[in-house]
C-alpha cells in the first residue's frame, strides 16, 4: 500500500510541475546532445548522433501551420511565451526541461537553411549551448516522436512553433 501511495504523490507532483509550464504530463525524455544559439541538436527520443559535418542544424519545413524551423532530422522547434526577448536566460527550468528540452548545439555559430531569422547561443545553468532565434531560446516537445509531429503547438497557449523569420507561429495546426 505505501509504495502505491509513493507512486501517486510523485504522479501528482510531476502533473503538477509540469502543468506550471505548460507541459502537460508526457514523458520526461531530456536531451543528450550540447546546444548553443545558431544550431539545434536532435532530441534524445529521436537519435543523439551528431549533425553531420557542413550540414544544417536547423532548417525549413513545410508543416499544418504553415513553414516552420525544425532540426537536421525534421523534428519541429518552439518558443516558450514566458521567455524574455535578449534576456540570455530560460524561463525552462526545473521540472519544465522534461517536457521542453532545450536546443542545443556544440557550434557558436550554428548552420542554418533558410531561416532567416537571426540565430544564436545561450548558455545553459549546465554550461551548455541553447540556440535562440531573435533573441528567444528555443525548445523540443518530447511527445513530438518523428520529424514533422507538430503536438507542442498551442500547448497551454504558451507553446509555439518558429517560423523562418523568426516569428511565433499562433494560426492553428490541423487541431493541435
Amino acid at each position: 500500500m505505501k509504495n502505491h501511495w509513493g507512486t501517486g504523490l510523485y504522479i501528482v507532483a510531476l502533473a503538477a510541475a509540469l502543468t506550471a509550464c505548460g507541459g502537460g504530463t508526457g514523458p520526461s525524455t531530456p536531451t543528450t546532445a550540447g546546444g548553443s544559439t545558431t544550431s539545434a541538436s536532435t532530441p534524445a527520443a529521436t537519435s543523439s548522433s551528431p549533425v553531420p559535418a557542413g550540414a544544417a542544424e536547423l532548417k525549413t519545413a513545410s508543416s499544418a501551420a504553415g513553414q516552420i524551423v525544425v532540426d537536421a532530422k525534421g523534428m519541429s522547434v518552439y518558443f516558450f511565451t514566458k521567455d524574455v526577448k535578449d534576456s540570455a536566460t530560460s524561463a525552462c527550468t526545473g521540472a519544465c526541461i522534461a517536457a521542453w528540452p532545450p536546443v542545443l548545439t556544440e557550434s557558436d555559430a550554428p548552420a542554418v537553411e533558410g531561416v532567416t531569422g537571426t540565430v544564436a547561443t545561450i548558455p545553459t545553468p549546465e554550461g551548455k549551448k541553447q540556440v535562440t532565434i531573435n533573441g528567444l531560446p528555443v525548445y523540443y516537445y518530447v511527445k513530438d516522436k518523428a520529424a514533422g509531429d507538430i503536438t507542442g503547438q498551442g500547448v497551454n497557449d504558451v507553446w509555439y512553433l518558429v517560423s523562418p523569420a523568426g516569428d511565433m507561429v499562433k494560426a492553428a495546426a490541423g487541431g493541435y
